[in-house]
């Protein structure tokens, strides 16, 4: 295992898919795979930076405070309070505000050295939220991308 898988860990793979979260199943997100010593089906893992990738995604598809009874009253984000607003200048900022507040929380992220939101070509109502940050102890910066839908209504 390389330094840095070490470093950021390994964890059940819960999101099949990073980019495309509108299909996610939530709670029926685990994937299994075949282990070949003993064929049979066993939880698949991720590690390294896809891991450190699906935590931070999932922290972002979290709403704030849905953990405060497990003990993590900060963990999540606001995302979600956008869904339905109209794509305006102002939401995507509110967006990108939100989405830094959550990656801040994440102890393994050192710094945030980029963040934009682009609008998706492909939909009226949906942005990208492009980010590369600097992990602890890491040398290759871990480019995020998050999918976020508003209304495709604009005022």
């Amino acid at each position: 295992m390389t330094r840095d898988n070490a470093l950021l860990g390994q964890d059940l793979l819960l999101l099949r898919n990073r980019r495309d979260q509108t299909t996610r199943e939530r709670g029926r997100d685990l994937s299994t795979r075949v282990r070949p010593e003993t064929n049979q089906r066993d939880l698949d893992t991720v590690f390294g930076a896809e891991n450190m990738a699906q935590a931070l995604l999932l922290r972002m598809l979290t709403s704030e405070g849905e953990l405060r009874q497990l003990g993590h009253p900060t963990y999540g984000s606001r995302l979600h309070e956008l869904i339905g607003e109209p794509n305006t200048e102002a939401n995507r900022n509110l967006a990108k505000l939100y989405a830094l507040r959550a990656i801040n929380q994440e102890p393994r992220v050192e710094k945030i050295l980029r963040a934009d939101v682009r609008q998706r070509r492909d939909d009226r109502g949906g942005v990208d939220i492009d980010m590369q940050l600097k992990i602890v102890e890491t040398a290759t910066p871990l480019n995020l991308v998050v999918p976020f839908f508003f209304s495709t209504e604009q005022t």
